[in-house]
C-alpha cells in the first residue's frame, strides 16, 4: 500500500562486502582515502552507531531484503547445501515493485541459486555465483550464465549504469549495487597493484593482543595474522624475523591488498555519482552506502569478522537525499541493518510488511529526534566453531556504554560447523573505559548490577524478536 502519493525518490543502494568503518575517510580513516564515499557523507548523513545483527555474508543480505533477524528469515549462516534462502518470503524489493518501482540487483547475491533462491521482486538481476571472482567474472541471469572480461568492481558498475540507461524514465527505480569488494582473498585491479607499495600503513593499537582477560573463544579463533595463507601474502615470509616482526610484516601485506581493492571500489562509487549528476537525477535519488558487516583490519591481531567485538559489529551507513537529508550531518543513535528494509519502503511511501522487525530511519534522516529510540541492540552469530576460523557461536547486547556477550558453547545445528562443545562463557566490556574491549569485567563485583541489568535486557530482546534465550536453559 502506497501512503505517499507525491513524487517518490529513486533509490541507489550500495552494499559492499567487508568494508570496515576504519577504512573510510568520512569516518576518520588514518590508513586510506575514499573521496567518493566521503562526498556522499559531505552531501548527506553519516551514522556513527550502525551495526549488523549477524556478522557474516549471507545472513546480512537476507536481513537487508526481509527486514528480519536471521532466525526469522532462515538464513543463519553462509549459503550452502542444507541451508537455502527462500527468496519468496516478503521483501522490500517485491513490495517496491508492486508499488510501481523499477527494480534491479547487480553484483553479489550469495543467497543461493535455483527455483526457490533466485532473486524475487526484481525486474532485472545479474548476480555473482556465491562470492564470485575478481577477474573475468561469471554472472547468473534469468537467461543463463554470462562471462565478462575485466575487473569485477568495474563490471558491476558497467552493468548497473547500462540498466539505468535502459530504464523507463517516467517511473521511479530502486537499484541495488552489491559489490564483491573488498572481500578476501583480495585481488586489486591492475591499475592499483602498486598502490601503497612504498609506505607503511599504520597498525591498530591492538595488533599484538595476547587475548588475556578474555574468553577462551577469543584465544582459540583461527584468524590471526599467522593464519593468513600464501594467496593472502603473495610473497614468502622473510627469514630472521621475530614473531612480533613477522606479525607486523604480515599485517602490511594484508592491509595494503585490502586497501588496493577499496581504491577500485571508491572509484566506481564515483562513477555512479557522476552518472546521477550528468543525467540530472541526483536531486531525485536517495543514495545509501553500507557494508554487509564489519571486518578486522588487524585489530586484536585478526582478520575476518564473526565475533561481536566492535570491528566486526560496526558497519558504515551513509545516506544522501537532497532536500530531505541535511548535508554534512551525522547521527549517533543505535541503528541496525534490520532497519534498512523499512527505511527504504518508508522513503517510497510504502507500508512495511508486519513481519519486519526493524524501524524506519526516515525521521533520523530528516533530522528529527524520534521518541523512545532503541537504547540497546541485539546480535547473534549462529555457526559454532566454523570450519574456516574456529569462532564460537555467540550472541549479546550492546548499549551506548556496555556490551554483554554470551558464548553458549554450542551452535544451533548449523551445517558445516564442527561437532564440539565448549563450557559456556560470558564477557562484559565497559565501552567508555575500555573501547578496545581488552578487559572482560563479567566477574568483577563492581559490575554485578550492570551484568544483572544487561542480562535481563538481553533476555527481553530475544523474546521480543522471537529468538531463544539459551542462557536460561
Amino acid at each position: 500500500m502506497t501512503t505517499n502519493p507525491g513524487k517518490r525518490p529513486n533509490i541507489v543502494f550500495f552494499m559492499t562486502d567487508d568494508h570496515a568503518v576504519p577504512a573510510i575517510g568520512a569516518y576518520g580513516s588514518v590508513i586510506n582515502r575514499t573521496p567518493a564515499v566521503d562526498r556522499l557523507a559531505a552531501e548527506g548523513m553519516r551514522f556513527d552507531n550502525a551495526f549488523c545483527t549477524n556478522s557474516i555474508c549471507s545472513p546480512a543480505r537476507a536481513t537487508l531484503l526481509t527486514g528480519t533477524y536471521s532466525h526469522i528469515n532462515g538464513m543463519t549462516t553462509l549459503e550452502q547445501p542444507g541451508q537455502k534462502f527462500d527468496a519468496g518470503q516478503p521483501s522490500f524489493p517485491e513490495m517496491l515493485q508492486a508499488a510501481g518501482y523499477q527494480t534491479a540487483i547487480i553484483g553479489k547475491w550469495h543467497l543461493g541459486h535455483g527455483p526457490k533462491s533466485d532473486p524475487v521482486g526484481f525486474d532485472h538481476w545479474e548476480i555473482l555465483p556465491e562470492h564470485g571472482v575478481y577477474h573475468d567474472p561469471v554472472f547468473l541471469t534469468r537467461d543463463g550464465e554470462r562471462r565478462y572480461p575485466g575487473y569485477v568492481t568495474d563490471i558491476i558498475t558497467d552493468l548497473a549504469l547500462d540498466w539505468l540507461d535502459k530504464r523507463d524514465p517516467d517511473k521511479p527505480f530502486a537499484l541495488l549495487i552489491q559489490h564483491k569488494a573488498p572481500h578476501r582473498a583480495f585481488e586489486p585491479a591492475e591499475r592499483h597493484r602498486h598502490l601503497y607499495e612504498h609506505q607503511d600503513i599504520p597498525a591498530p593499537a591492538t595488533l599484538h593482543d595476547d587475548y588475556s582477560n578474555r574468553s577462551r573463544a577469543a584465544a582459540e579463533a583461527e584468524m590471526r595474522m599467522s593464519d593468513l595463507q600464501a594467496h593472502d601474502l603473495k610473497a614468502p615470509v622473510p627469514t630472521g624475523l621475530s614473531k612480533r616482526e613477522e606479525r607486523e610484516w604480515r599485517y602490511q601485506r594484508y592491509i595494503k591488498e585490502y586497501l588496493r581493492v577499496i581504491a577500485g571500489l571508491d572509484e566506481n562509487v564515483a562513477r555512479v555519482l557522476h552518472y546521477l549528476d550528468i543525467t540530472d537525477t541526483a536531486d531525485d535519488t536517495a543514495v545509501a552506502y553500507t557494508s554487509d558487516h564489519g571486518f578486522y583490519l588487524g585489530e586484536h591481531g585478526w582478520f575476518d569478522k564473526r565475533f561481536m567485538y566492535e570491528p566486526s559489529l560496526r558497519i558504515p551507513l551513509i545516506v544522501r537525499y537532497p532536500g530531505v537529508v541535511p548535508a554534512g550531518s551525522s547521527r549517533d543513535e543505535l541503528v541496525i541493518n534490520v532497519d534498512y528494509a523499512q527505511t527504504l519502503l518508508d522513503l517510497a511511501g510504502v507500508e512495511p510488511h508486519p513481519r519486519m522487525q526493524g524501524r524506519s530511519l526516515l525521521p533520523l534522516l530528516r533530522g528529527d529526534v524520534p521518541e523512545e529510540w532503541r537504547q540497546a541492540m541485539y546480535y547473534r552469530y549462529f555457526e559454532h566453531l566454523d570450519v574456516c576460523h574456529n569462532v564460537q557461536a555467540n550472541y549479546g547486547i550492546r548499549t551506548r556504554t556496555h556490551k554483554l556477550i554470551h558464548y553458549p558453547g554450542h551452535g544451533s545445528g548449523q551445517p558445516g560447523a564442527r561437532d564440539e562443545t565448549r563450557v559456556p562463557e560470558w564477557e562484559l566490556f565497559d565501552l567508555e573505559r575500555d573501547p578496545d574491549e581488552l578487559h572482560n569485567r563479567y566477574d568483577d563485583p563492581a559490575y554485578a548490577e550492570i551484568v544483572k541489568d544487561l542480562t535481563t535486557q538481553l533476555t527481553d530482546l530475544q523474546i521480543r524478536y522471537l529468538d531463544t534465550p539459551e542462557h536460561l536453559s
